[in-house]
């Protein structure tokens, strides 16, 4: 499975049956990894983090989320949700991340897919913004320790 149809069936999987399928198959290994993650994944959920602390970041992840950043105070509708998914695609990719903090992350990539998808159907949908927005704005400065990061 190539990474453009990967990131296809995790978008559709968000909006029949939530993160559950996405968690299942999303993986920074290779494909060839996807049935091991998938035995696995409920046992990776990320452990919460304690005062403040958050997961370290690899440079594909900092550029996809400056990427979807920008994207997002720069372009609306179909061209935001576009870019969006091109970056997450990105992420699945070229990210490496330990187990904890790829569970962590999981999170993050629902709500982008979400938004984009919601974007895609209704260009206009301030709820699509508002998810992309929650993932850059909340989700990823809580969770993850991005060196100068501006939401």
């Amino acid at each position: 499975m190539n990474s453009k149809t990967l990131v296809t069936v995790i978008a559709v999987a968000l909006l029949v049956g939530g993160g559950v399928y996405a968690w299942l198959y999303h993986s920074h290994e290779n494909n060839a990894d996807h049935e091991a993650h998938a035995a696995h994944a409920h046992d990776t959920a990320a452990p919460p983090l304690v005062n403040g602390q958050r997961w370290e970041t690899d440079e594909a992840l900092r550029t996809s989320m400056l990427k979807i950043r920008d994207a997002a105070s720069q372009q609306q509708g179909a061209a935001l949700a576009s870019t969006t998914k091109a970056q997450v695609d990105y992420m699945i990719t070229h990210c490496k991340l330990d187990s904890q903090a790829d569970a962590a992350l999981h999170g993050i990539i629902s709500q982008l897919l979400t938004g984009a998808d919601m974007l895609n159907k209704a260009p206009d949908s301030p709820d699509g913004v508002e998810r992309i927005q929650h993932a850059l704005q909340q989700q990823y400065p809580e969770l993850f320790n991005h060196p100068g990061w501006q939401p």
